[in-house]
């Protein structure tokens, strides 16, 4: 026969062993990975016109307070038409990509990162000169790279953004 224990004793161990679990369980689930919440972030500017085809990327996706916005280039979203203008071209490319960061709730001053690509980099003047009215001090890191040809076969550049708010 099992000695009998007290019953201040044996509530507190009834007590340990409810903690003990407790913390084991809450310890179990902050080590499981836990699945990333992704939102695709598509402005209606970016919707296909009628009897396109969708096209094979997302203007935006947001994962966890992060919005990472596809390369977009400088052509008007209804006539697929590259100003002939350079500088008309970055503004209409910068523009574009506010519209997605607008519509994830960012501004350019949420933007942590941008990768400009330009088929010259003789132009690359040209376009920081633009770039510097839209993103102010302190500025996101930025690389920018010289390509031979972007998708579009008149764009001269594209720029892709990370954002966090």
């Amino acid at each position: 026969m099992w000695p009998r224990v007290r019953p201040a004793i044996s509530a507190t161990l009834t007590l340990m062993r409810t903690n003990l679990c407790a913390w084991l369980l809450g310890t179990l689930l902050l080590t499981v990975p836990l699945q990333a919440q992704r939102k695709v972030i598509a402005p209606p500017e970016f919707a296909p016109a009628t009897g396109a085809a969708e096209p094979m990327y997302s203007p935006g996706i947001l994962v966890d307070g992060t919005l990472y916005i596809s390369g977009q280039i400088g052509a008007d979203l209804k006539t697929r038409e590259v100003p002939a203008d350079f500088e008309a071209e970055v503004k209409t490319c910068l523009d574009n990509i506010g519209m997605v960061l607008k519509a994830a709730g960012m501004t350019y001053a949420d933007v942590v990162s941008v990768q400009v690509y330009l088929t010259d980099m003789d132009l690359f003047a040209r376009m920081n000169a633009v770039y510097a009215t839209y993103f102010k001090t302190p500025r996101p890191a930025r690389t920018a790279v010289g390509v031979t040809r972007l998708a579009l076969p008149k764009a001269r550049t594209e720029i892709t953004v990370t954002a966090r708010k």
